[in-house]
């Protein structure tokens, strides 16, 4: 007996997943930061001026972020306004802005290259912002991850208190970090991922993100 094959003149639909990356205090134009330093006295940054640093940090995130990936970016996207026009349009990702104190121009410098523009964000059970939130604050979030402190933590007893986690980019190598590398790292420090079980809030697991 033989066997006849159909061919599909279809193409082949190939789905390539999105990943999710979190970044903070980008400060793109920002000559200042480029000769901040360090309790230690180094550099803050290995850069010289804000047109070295924004070529650099323009090619890390593009490196590790694909066009079709989502970025949380937690604040002081940039300090010098031109900065705004001559970097996102670059910038690979689609992208939801959760506001900082240096985010201070009109939002409609910054609504053509955000999906949205929010002041903080609840993802997995965690709170995302820019400062870092008061710890009464947390209630029933497992974790708040945040920016504002560039290379410095939140500290506890003398030691980093592991309710919070810093993706300023001082942090993370300077290019956005993947959501699922945080939760491995908040985990790694002793954190806790998604909603608390039990808080003064009740049920916690009422809430959706």
């Amino acid at each position: 007996m033989s066997s006849v094959r159909i061919r599909s003149s279809a193409p082949l639909k190939i789905t390539i997943m999105s990943t999710t990356f979190l970044t903070a205090d980008t400060h793109f134009g920002h000559n200042g930061v480029c000769v901040f330093l360090r309790q230690d006295g180094t550099k803050l940054r290995p850069w010289n001026n804000a047109e070295e640093m924004d070529e650099a940090m323009v090619k890390l995130w593009n490196d590790t972020v694909r066009p079709k990936d989502k970025v949380y970016v937690l604040g002081d996207l940039v300090i010098n306004r031109k900065a705004i026009n001559s970097v996102m349009p670059r910038l690979n990702g689609e992208k939801v802005l959760i506001k900082g104190n240096h985010d201070i121009y009109k939002l409609n410098d910054y609504v053509p290259y955000f999906k949205d523009i929010r002041g903080y964000h609840v993802i997995s059970g965690m709170i995302m912002s820019h400062i870092p939130i008061h710890s009464e604050s947390l209630a029933r979030f497992g974790c708040n991850i945040h920016g504002h402190l560039h290379e410095k933590r939140v500290m506890l007893d003398n030691k980093i208190d592991p309710r919070y986690f810093s993706v300023s980019v001082e942090c993370t190598d300077f290019k956005p970090i993947s959501l699922e590398e945080a939760k491995t790292r908040i985990e790694k420090q002793g954190g806790e991922i998604n909603f608390k079980q039990k808080s003064a809030w009740g049920d916690s697991n009422k809430y959706i993100d």
